[in-house]
């Protein structure tokens, strides 16, 4: 091909990358494909040859191959290697170019690599892409930040090889300035963590609390997912519990070691969190069940010197709407907490967040995709300042219905010694938002004695602190 023929570069043929540029390539975009070791380039092209596509083995021919503002998107592991790239594409590239980082980088990295390659001119993106393989290949939600001028350069390529929601729209949009492409996946991914354990928390009620086989709770998950519960992660879990293992004669769910894995998205979106002064609890009690799931030797000891007690099953269709109820409780107080980040963040980076589009973008193609958003937009459709999901009149009337079977079924897994550290922690986060003292005026008594912090009065303004008798010996 002629040089400068191309319209868009991605560098990294690992997974996603090679099925991004199919995506790209598919919908008449020639791509330009570059991998670090060349291995991987040609394998990829032997594999999957495709008149859009064409390889490239030296970074210097690779970027000369772009038309201008070249438009260049690295799918390569987050940290030091995108580091390494852009000191190599920094003397190849022009004002004007634009440089994409689709990985899961942390968003204080994209703000700095935004700000460096401000000074010579070059827009720099992060990218968030939610979808997996899959995705990538047939249509991933993709968050996008940087430059919102330079933004309409990428747009058309981003949403073509988009997900679709089922209104048509494209799961694919701008963000915000600098880093707030990629601070929405993290949170993303937060919720999505939570989701996940909330999942896996209802499969251990019914196996554990409700005596039901793999079978028949496929058949429940299924059922459930043509309901309000309808989600991506929902209707695997119905394929997951269905699937026997083709090297033994158990389901395959039954052989798949009892720990869990995580990256790192999940343990940021907490810190954050904390760093902002907002509520994730259930979001970080999803993390923290992950690490207590690596504790294999701990847990094994621990069972071993403390027994479960075996307790009659309740297998009725009642217990089995209640676990229902409280999984859409619990889906529903993880969006709450993750937009409720939002929200910080858009106040903490000045980030103009549109809550009712994020929710959009979520709707297709990602790992979080499910019927609730729908609701979720109109909720911020109605009022964009909206301060917790929870408040809305839709929620509202979904909680007066449910939060009784969510506390039955806390009780449940208590009595049946079941692990469900995201429900307990959504009982506790409903009970302190709707009660009408949470002890805090204790706490701060206490702060006051020992540190002289002062407190504020229920019946007068102003600033106060008591001198208290101290004869207590620290």
């Amino acid at each position: 091909m002629m040089d400068a023929a191309m319209d868009f570069g991605m560098i990294g043929m690992a997974v996603m990358g090679s099925n991004l540029a199919l995506n790209l390539a598919d919908h008449g975009i020639r791509t330009a494909c570059y991998n670090y070791t060349s291995d991987l380039t040609e394998a990829f092209v032997k594999e999957h040859p495709h008149e859009n596509i064409q390889p490239y083995y030296e970074l210097r021919e690779f970027v000369h191959a772009l038309k201008r503002p070249r438009k260049i998107m690295m799918m390569i592991m987050a940290g030091a290697p995108v580091d390494e790239t852009i000191k190599a594409l920094i003397p190849l590239l022009e004002p004007g170019d634009i440089l994409i980082d689709g990985g899961n980088t942390y968003f204080s990295d994209t703000v700095r690599r935004h700000d460096l390659l401000k000074k010579h001119g070059i827009h720099f993106f992060g990218v968030g892409v939610s979808g997996g393989e899959t995705g990538a290949r047939r249509g991933p939600s993709l968050m996008a930040g940087g430059d919102k001028d330079a933004y309409a350069h990428i747009a058309p390529m981003l949403e073509a090889i988009s997900a679709k929601a089922e209104d048509g729209a494209p799961c694919c949009a701008y963000m915000g300035a600098d880093g707030a492409g990629h601070y929405v996946k993290m949170v993303h991914n937060g919720i999505e963590y939570a989701d996940m354990q909330l999942i896996a928390e209802a499969y251990l009620l019914l196996k554990h609390a409700g005596g039901y086989s793999n079978a028949q709770m496929a058949d429940i998950f299924s059922e459930w997912n043509d309901g309000e519960l309808r989600s991506f992660l929902i209707g695997i879990t119905a394929d997951i519990l269905r699937e026997r293992d083709d090297l033994s004669d158990s389901d395959l769910v039954d052989q798949i070691e009892d720990r869990a894995g995580q990256k790192g998205t999940g343990r940021w979106t907490s810190m954050e969190a904390l760093r902002e002064g907002v509520d994730l609890s259930l979001i970080t009690a999803a993390c923290n069940a992950r690490v207590l799931s690596n504790c294999t030797a701990e847990r094994k000891a621990l069972n071993g010197a403390l027994p479960v007690e075996q307790i009659p099953y309740d297998s009725s269709e009642c217990f089995i709407e209640m676990v229902r109820r409280s999984l859409y409780i619990g889906k529903l107080i993880a969006y709450t907490q993750g937009f409720s980040l939002y929200r910080a963040a858009a106040d903490a980076y000045g980030w103009d967040f549109d809550y009712a589009g994020i929710a959009g973008i979520f709707r297709a193609g990602c790992i979080i995709q499910a019927d609730l958003l729908i609701h979720i937009m109109d909720a911020y459709r109605k009022d964009p300042r909206l301060p917790l999901i929870l408040l809305d009149d839709f929620f509202l009337a979904k909680m007066r219905e449910y939060v009784a079977d969510l506390h039955a079924v806390a009780v449940k897994a208590v009595e049946h010694s079941v692990s469900a550290p995201a429900l307990l922690s959504a009982v506790s986060y409903v009970a302190m938002l709707r009660a009408p003292q949470v002890g805090a005026n204790l706490i701060q008594a206490q702060r006051d004695y020992f540190g002289a912090h002062t407190y504020q009065r229920n019946d007068r303004p102003g600033t106060f602190h008591h001198h208290w008798p101290h004869d207590v010996v620290v």
